[in-house]
């Protein structure tokens, strides 16, 4: 388990939702657990880790054992509303039996995956609880409800309710490395880096092998910007084959810290990432995808289908270009630094009028004709993986080589202001520049890099359109980015 970003944005509550048809790939859903009476329950990460079967009945649950197997049959057959029926009857004559409890919370959990409901899956939260509080409850069922619940809270976006369960988890079985790097993971999704640093210090202090800590650490000090630092932890972590440490985004930031410090091994880490199947080649290295789309680095617009918007775009560029600097010119507070971190040097001030579909408070009164001209154009305003707006580079400046997170758009540069010389773009191995009321078009999925060497600033039109491939449902369902 690891976190989308650097430092996770805080998560709205999910609703359980129909399986997507979109192409985009999904989080595998968590392992359900049997019942150790009929000696097929081993949870995923046990088995992984070797550990032996764990015990789940105490004493009491032992005598009854028989009406325990017997609910647990409905549930692994699918007869849940039976299923449920016998374990609520096992509850209310045997309110001090964990099994039971912790039968009917797996049930409930069942229940709210087909159901699609986030009621019930609160009600599975609860029963994992009251299962884990009894008296007599054995420290393996304990553990599982407890984790289980952590995880169905995350689900739900109960952040703090999981984080808070996992440290009670960590309290309980200190000695536990793999609770422990949960936690860390937990801090993550709260966007609490400082507190999943030094959980990841904990464990490396007792267990300085551990490649889960390993690559998560690594994760850390590349956000906090220690490029070098990150590398050892993230390579060895990613070495280590340990459960956990195969992602996308492990593999994506090493190769991006390789390559800011200008080691070459860094395509051999994206190679690594295009055979376990993370990346769609060395060079596109998005992570947020859809397949089977057309990938080429450099576009026509006959290729997007998009010429009309072109050609609105190309016929009013001395229009748009004197309202971004009018904007320039009376504000420059209108541009923001672009605060992604990938700059290795110099200034690049960014004015965006729509994100992720939606216009960004009241920027377009700034660029009136500009909004007006891209008002019509849905497959642009409404490209909720995207982004318009105005970029603005100073000399001096570089911008590390670096891939977008997504295949499912293309990005138009119009050219506004070009200096003669000096100012080039690099998507793959081939290297284009700009030309005033001209629109290049690329896939950002693909790795780029820009210089601007110029002797005066640069200044485009960024406009971001869904690939021409997605279909109307895909554009709908898409989630932001």
């Amino acid at each position: 388990m690891c976190v989308d970003q650097l430092s996770a944005e805080p998560v709205e509550e999910a609703e359980i939702q129909p399986e997507p048809t979109a192409a985009e790939p999904e989080p595998e859903p968590a392992p359900q657990t049997d019942t150790e009476s009929d000696g097929e329950y081993l949870s995923s990460c046990s088995e992984a880790r070797g550990k032996k079967k764990p015990k789940l009945l105490n004493k009491f649950d032992k005598t009854i054992k028989a009406e325990i197997d017997a609910a647990e049959k409905l549930r692994k057959k699918g007869k849940l509303e039976e299923a449920l029926r016998a374990f609520e009857t096992l509850v209310q004559l045997h309110p001090q039996s964990p099994r039971a409890r912790y039968g009917r919370a797996q049930t409930e959990d069942d229940m709210a995956e087909k159901m699609r409901s986030n009621d019930m899956l609160q009600r599975a939260i609860n029963s994992y609880r009251d299962a884990a509080e009894l008296p007599d409850v054995t420290p393996d069922l304990l553990r599982v409800a407890l984790k289980r619940r952590a995880e169905r809270q995350q689900f739900l976006g109960r952040m703090r309710g999981s984080l808070a369960t996992l440290e009670r988890l960590t309290q309980i079985f200190p000695e536990d490395i793999n609770l422990k790097n949960d936690l860390g993971v937990a801090h993550l999704l709260l966007g609490d880096n400082k507190g999943a640093r030094k959980v990841y210090e904990e464990v490396l202090a007792v267990a300085p092998s551990n490649g889960f800590a390993k690559v998560h650490y690594g994760f850390i000090l590349k956000s906090e910007n220690k490029i070098a630092e990150s590398i050892p932890y993230l390579k060895e972590g990613l070495e280590s084959g340990e459960p956990g440490t195969d992602d996308g985004r492990f593999y994506f930031h090493l190769g991006d810290a390789l390559q800011r410090v200008g080691d070459d091994s860094a395509y051999h880490w994206y190679e690594l990432g295009h055979q376990h199947g993370h990346f769609a080649s060395v060079w596109q290295r998005s992570l947020y995808n859809v397949d089977g789309l057309k990938a080429q680095p450099w576009w026509t617009p006959k290729e997007t289908g998009y010429i009309d918007l072109v050609k609105t775009l190309e016929r009013n560029w001395k229009t748009i270009r004197d309202e971004a600097l009018a904007v320039m010119d009376q504000s420059t507070r209108s541009f923001v630094p672009e605060d992604e971190n990938l700059r290795e040097k110099g200034e690049w001030g960014q004015y965006t009028l729509w994100q992720q579909g939606k216009k960004v408070g009241n920027s377009c009164q700034g660029v009136p004709k500009t909004c007006a001209l891209l008002d019509r154009y849905s497959e642009a305003t409404g490209c909720k993986r995207g982004q318009i707006k105005f970029s603005v580079m100073q000399p001096g400046t570089h911008v590390w080589p670096h891939t977008g997170p997504t295949n499912c758009r293309l990005r138009m540069h119009l050219g506004l202001v070009i200096p003669k010389q000096g100012c080039r773009i690099r998507c793959t191995d081939q290297t284009r520049e700009w030309e005033e009321g001209k629109v290049l078009i690329f896939d950002d999925s693909f790795e780029h890099e820009v210089w601007q060497e110029a002797d005066s600033y640069r200044l485009i039109f960024i406009v971001d359109v869904w690939h021409p491939e997605l279909t109307a449902y895909q554009r709908q369902t898409l989630s932001p980015i």
